[in-house]
Order: C-alpha cells, then sequence, then structure tokens
C-alpha cells in the first residue's frame, strides 16, 4: 500500500489591509494679535469678533493675544504654541503697517526660533475693511441722501503712526470709503503720533463748506483713542468695527494669505475675495 502524499496547501495568501491615509497636519493656530488697551470692553469686543472667526471656519485654532495691556500677552502667547509644538499664522488687528506690526510681532517671533510662524499683512486697505466702516458710519445715522449732499464729509479716525507707510495705508482707505459714500471727501486723521488730527482735519472739511461731518471709527474696539476721536465729532461718530461680519471675513483672508505663502501657494486670487 502506498504512504499517503501530502498535498501542497492551496490556502490564499493572507490579504494585507491597505495603508491608512497619513492624517493631515493641523492647520496653523490663527493667533490674533491686538494692541491692549485698559477700557474693560476692548478684550469683550476682539472676543466677539473672533468668535464670529470660529463660526466661519469650524474646527480652526483661533486664539487671541495682546502687544501690551492685557492678558494673554503675545509672547506668553507664542510660548505656549512653541511648547505645543504646533504652527501659527499672527494676524495683526491693526489698519496699517505701523511699529507694532512691523517690529514689535517679528521680534515676538525672533525671540522663538523654534516656533513655526509667520506675520499676516496689517487688515487695512482693502474692501472688506470699507464695507465695515460703511456699515458703521450708517448704523450711527448716515444715509444715502447723505452720501449726495454736498454739506457732509467724513474724518476717518485711527491710531496714528510716525511710519510713512500707515499714513499712505489709511490715505488709500479714506479715498475708498468715499469712493463708497458717492463721493463724499474723508479725510485720513490721527488721535496721536502722525498728522491732521481729528479736529484738524474737522476744520479743513468746514473750511470746505463741509459742515455735517461723521467721524468714521477705523479701530477694532473701544478704548482711549477711539472714544478720544468720537468727542470730537461735530455731528454723527460711527462705533469701532468690532464683530462687524467683513471684518472677521477679513481676518481669515489675511490669515489665509500668510498661510498659503508659507506653504508656497499663491494667495487668493481679486475675483475670489468676494466669497470670502
Amino acid at each position: 500500500m502506498q504512504p499517503f502524499t501530502q498535498l501542497p496547501s492551496h490556502r490564499p495568501a493572507p490579504v494585507l489591509a491597505p495603508a491608512p491615509d497619513p492624517v493631515p497636519a493641523p492647520a496653523p493656530v490663527l493667533v490674533a494679535v491686538g494692541h491692549g488697551s485698559r477700557d474693560p470692553r476692548a478684550r469683550a469686543a476682539l472676543a466677539r469678533l473672533l468668535d464670529r472667526v470660529r463660526e466661519l471656519r469650524p474646527g480652526l485654532d483661533v486664539r487671541l493675544a495682546h502687544v501690551e495691556l492685557n492678558a494673554p500677552l503675545l509672547d506668553a502667547a507664542l510660548a505656549a504654541l512653541a511648547a505645543e509644538g504646533r504652527e501659527a499664522v499672527l494676524v495683526p488687528l491693526l489698519f496699517a503697517p505701523g511699529h507694532h506690526v512691523t517690529h514689535d510681532l517679528p521680534a515676538a517671533l525672533a525671540a522663538l526660533p523654534d516656533l513655526r510662524a509667520r506675520v499676516a499683512a496689517p487688515l487695512g486697505p482693502h474692501p472688506l475693511l470699507v464695507e465695515a466702516l460703511a456699515d458703521r458710519l450708517a448704523e450711527a445715522g448716515w444715509t444715502p441722501a447723505d452720501s449726495a449732499s454736498r454739506a457732509t464729509g467724513v474724518v476717518l479716525a485711527s491710531a496714528g503712526s510716525r511710519d510713512p507707510r500707515s499714513a499712505a495705508v489709511l490715505r488709500r482707505t479714506a479715498a475708498a470709503l468715499g469712493d463708497r459714500l458717492g463721493g463724499t471727501p474723508v479725510l485720513a486723521a490721527y488721535a496721536s503720533a502722525a498728522a491732521p488730527t481729528v479736529p484738524e482735519a474737522v476744520a479743513a472739511l468746514t473750511a470746505r463748506g463741509r459742515h455735517r461731518i461723521a467721524v468714521a471709527s477705523c479701530f477694532t474696539a473701544p478704548g482711549l483713542f477711539a472714544a478720544r476721536a468720537a468727542a470730537h465729532a461735530p455731528w454723527i461718530a460711527a462705533d469701532p468695527l468690532g464683530a462687524h461680519p467683513a471684518l472677521a471675513r477679513l481676518v481669515l483672508h489675511r490669515y489665509d494669505g500668510a498661510a498659503r505663502a508659507r506653504a508656497g501657494r499663491p494667495a487668493t486670487p481679486a475675483r475670489e475675495l468676494a466669497a470670502i
């Protein structure tokens, strides 16, 4: 009798599970950097603005920091991000390239060389900023009839800076706001460090026959400078921009532009801005 010969096994080879897709790196943290203020309303106003940013971009890590006066201070906020190993984009809640944008924020990053981060452009000039300024004026009482009147004028009040680039940005913003208001003359003025002051701009418009003069507030939140500018309004004074929807969209636009630049991707084309 022949011995039984074991046949080779024909069991199918085990099926290997596909390798899991790599987990994408988290988006950089958006660090919104305000100046800081002793006015207790200021921090609350910025918190509401950032809540609106979070509503527009669910899941994005959005944090607040201040250059001075209020916690969390920028240095502490950046140190926490470095300890977490996170990447960040700093979005200045400021409207022009003054000392804080061109010096203080880059210096804060230079002090933490291991932190991967970059500074976004300031909020001005931009059509979304002009939209927010015009809406705040309308809330204060500006009407289409005022845009058509030869008696009206607007002073665009901001903090001010000794950097000539800052004044150039505010003048461009003033010109764009004037265009949006149907050709109403709009003069940029400053609460400190630059000329003209708000009273000087009011006097200049009055000399041109403009006797119904409004003050537009190019400030993100209530504070000493915003209150001082509003006190000089001969007619109406707009509130600070605060949590205006257009300002929240602008914060995200500046964040996206800086994040794309860091990744080597082109910035958002101008034609897409209306959808932001």
